[in-house]
């Protein structure tokens, strides 16, 4: 269990235990766990929806949708310490930048916070508010417990089936080692926990796989390969997805 709680001291800002080995290897071994760690996260944000929109009505506390939508979306950066919400934008800065791949991979590593990086992480933290506004009280409780979940298991698929970009970094570890069995572990997790939810996280399930494999492959193709950087835009971005089709499949259904 070494190396899950390596993955979750990193992932999150939770610390069930000091932690004092920091290997590679245990770092590589702990992506098998991501979907657990993703189902920690959910429990916490599911927990805290179902008191605002179970437990607190019960003392005739109501508190405006607006407010409990801003305040789920604040509980989800801080419980991850904006570690993939960083990537997200490091990710856009690079990416939008037009740039050649070194160039871009350059980009991407710069501690400085530009344009494409600004507007991109606007755009998707409002529409993510929007969307936690979107959805009822039982409905949200749902999907905020899968989102992590489904979300840290794409990047599984992006770390086990995609080359790494850059020569060394901070992802390098979790690349290296890693492979198709943490990649099969981690799918029997992401099952386990989201099957027994019903339509809407099993249609988020394989549309987030979809989504993994093709921004995987975009930026393969204009990157050579991932980076820890776009490991957390991919999470990021699945996790909207997720959200997204569950307000969808209301919709539609």
């Amino acid at each position: 269990m070494n190396a899950f709680f390596i993955g979750l001291q990193f992932l999150t800002r939770i610390k069930l235990r000091q932690q004092s080995e920091w290997s590679a290897e245990y770092f590589g071994k702990s992506v098998k766990f991501f979907p657990l760690i993703g189902a920690v996260l959910g429990l916490i944000l599911a927990a805290a929806a179902y008191v605002f929109f179970v437990l607190l009505p019960i003392f005739n506390i109501y508190l405006p949708a607006h407010l409990t939508a801003s305040m789920l979306l604040i509980l989800s950066v801080v419980l991850t310490g904006g570690l993939h919400c960083d990537g997200f934008m490091d990710t856009m800065d690079g990416i939008f930048s037009g740039r050649e791949r070194e160039r871009m991979l350059e980009i991407m590593k710069d501690s400085c916070v530009g344009s494409n990086a600004v507007m991109a992480f606007v755009l998707f933290m409002l529409t993510k508010w929007s969307l936690l506004l979107d959805m009822s009280g039982g409905q949200l409780i749902v999907a905020l417990f899968v989102m992590p979940i489904i979300a840290r298991m794409a990047m599984v698929i992006g770390i086990t089936l995609f080359p790494y970009a850059r020569p060394e970094g901070m992802g390098k570890a979790f690349a290296v080692y890693a492979n198709k069995k943490s990649l099969f572990y981690a799918a029997i997790f992401t099952f386990v926990f989201i099957l027994p939810f019903g339509f809407s996280a099993i249609i988020s399930m394989v549309g987030v796989f979809i989504f993994a494999i093709l921004f995987g492959r975009y930026c393969t193709k204009i990157l050579g390969g991932l980076t820890g950087d776009v490991y957390g835009a991919l999470t990021e971005l699945s996790e909207l997805l997720v959200l997204c089709i569950f307000v969808l499949v209301v919709q539609i259904l």
